[in-house]
This record gives C-alpha cells, structure tokens and sequence, in this order.
C-alpha cells in the first residue's frame, strides 16, 4: 500500500509542469477557439493560480500570431493585434487613425483608447507612402476579403525624412470567418515587408501567407497551410509605388488560393488514392472470378449448401 502511495505521489505533476501544458492547449488552440480550450483547461485544471499564470503567457502571443482584431472603444475603429503595432506589452498602434489601444489579452478586448505620439508615428515623408498603401490595400481587402481586416506599419526607418535612405513598410492583412454553430471556423493570416531601396530604385516584396481551417462535426479536421513568395517593382512616386504593391499582393495571393483550390478540389482522385494499397500483401489482385479457391469461401458454402 505504501509503495503504491509513493508511486503516486511521484506521478503528480508539478505547478510549472501544469502550467507549461495548459500553455501548450491554448497556443495551440484553432482560430478562434481559444476561449472554448482556456474554459475547459481551466475545468481541467482546478486551480485558478496556475491557470492565470498560463493564460497570462499564452493569451498575448496567441493574440499577435492569430492577428486578432479587437473594437477600439466609442466606435473609435478596429486595431489589430501584431507584434508589428505592438508599443509596450498592452499598447498597440493603429496607424490609420493615429491611436493607440490598451488591450486586455486574456478576455480579448480593448479597454481603452488613447492618440499616438509623435514618436509613435512616422515622419511626414514616410507617413505618405504609408497612407497611399493602406489606401490601396484596404480597397484589395474590400473586394477579396469579406471579413477581412487590414494595416500598414512602418518596420523600419520611421524618422526618414527625405529621399536617399531605406525604409520599410508591412502590409498586414487578416480574415477570420467563424462559425461553431456550424463545427466550423477558418482564417486567413498575410505578412508582406516591403523594402523601399531608394538607392537602386526597387522595391523587394517578401510575403508571408497562412491558412488554418477546422472542422469538428462529429470529427476533428484541421488545416494549416503555409506559403512565402518573393516579388520586385521600381521604387516611384507614393501612389504609383502602392499601386504597384497592391497589384502583386493580388497577384500572389489569388494565385495561392487557386492553387489549395485545385488541390483540393483534386484530394480525392490524387492523394487519398494514393493513400490506398494498389496490391495486398501477396502482390496479387484478388480473383473474383474463382472466390472458391478459398477456404473461408468452401466453408461458408459447405455450412449453407449454397450452390447445391
């Protein structure tokens, strides 16, 4: 009996353990759901001490890699939550309307609102073209995002003032589409830096794209795909150059969502077919023609006297 309690008590899990496996469910929870799995961990778990401490790790990163948008108060707008506009642990910046979001990430919402300093927002020079890509990008989100939500942020070089020095621009671009009445949730996540080199005249373009997809109706299917791509265009005037942009986020980005289109359009015919052993075991078709030469097939016909 002794040996049995020892045993016990050596498989219980410490705090930090806990914590560092509750952290893990709800990173790793699907788009959207994240506070269905905190609710049942939180269940789980029966200690309100360990699950504040994981939530409290969790809920920000999975904020800003969901890319979540949150509604800024008194109608103010939408801020979406990236590391992009991130200024201090719960502040984050909306460029288009100049201000700034204190946010809680645990309940995912936005608590307060206040303007952006002038430190917190690029120069003239740079606000420019900044402002003539978000125009043209929040136009291609309208027409292929129903739900989509989108921002330009300055990465790099924000203090410019004039031409001559390099800069960057990230477009960022999410959609969510949820409906768990439905066992069903879905998101599009796009990154693209765009490098303003003045020197050569180019602008390089590297984008980074993520869908994730689940469907848990009387199952569990998920879907997480990945794609980067690589463009250029000559470095022009603000307009121009956002035009340019935008055209080749179009480009890529419809290219890539033909192409899951096609693949799965194709699943069944292609890589669940292949799934399947083309020969059993023996390397030989099975001869439906002469099923008698097996035993299981004499006996059942020996017991019934089928054939007789």
């Amino acid at each position: 009996m002794a040996d049995e309690e020892d045993a016990r008590e050596a498989e219980q899990l410490s705090d930090t353990q806990k914590k560092e496996i509750a952290k893990w469910f709800l990173l790793n929870s699907p788009a959207g759901e994240i506070q269905y799995v905190a609710k049942d961990v939180r269940s789980v778990l029966d200690d309100d001490r360990v699950y504040n401490e994981a939530a409290a790790e969790a809920f920000p990163v999975y904020n800003k890699s969901h890319m979540i948008c949150l509604e800024m108060p008194l109608r103010a707008g939408d801020v979406l939550i990236t590391s992009f506009g991130e200024l201090e642990e719960n502040e984050f910046l909306d460029p288009r309307t100049a201000q700034v979001a204190i946010v809680d990430h645990v309940k995912q919402a936005c608590i307060d609102v206040r303007p952006a300093t002038d430190e917190e927002l690029p120069s003239p020079y740079i606000e420019e073209f900044r402002c003539s890509l978000d125009a043209e990008i929040l136009k291609y989100v309208g027409e292929a995002y129903p739900k989509g939500i989108c921002s330009v942020y300055c990465s790099k070089g924000k203090d410019v003032e004039g031409p001559g020095t390099e800069f960057e621009l990230v477009v960022v671009i999410s959609a969510a589409r949820n409906s768990p009445q439905n066992f069903c949730n879905g998101s599009w996540r796009s990154v693209w830096n765009v490098e303003f080199k003045d020197d050569v005249q180019i602008l390089e373009l590297q984008g980074k794209l993520q869908v994730g997809a689940h469907y848990f109706e009387e199952g569990n299917v998920q879907l997480d795909a990945k794609h980067e791509c690589k463009d250029s265009t000559i470095f022009q005037a603000p307009e121009e150059s956002a035009f340019s942009i935008a055209n080749i986020i179009r480009h890529h980005e419809a290219e890539y969502l033909t192409s899951l289109e096609a693949c799965y359009t194709n699943l069944p015919d292609t890589t669940f077919k292949d799934l399947r052993r083309k020969l059993p075991v023996t390397r030989t078709l099975f001869p439906w023609h002469n099923t008698l030469q097996f035993s299981l097939t004499r006996d059942i016909t020996k017991e019934f006297g089928i054939g007789k």
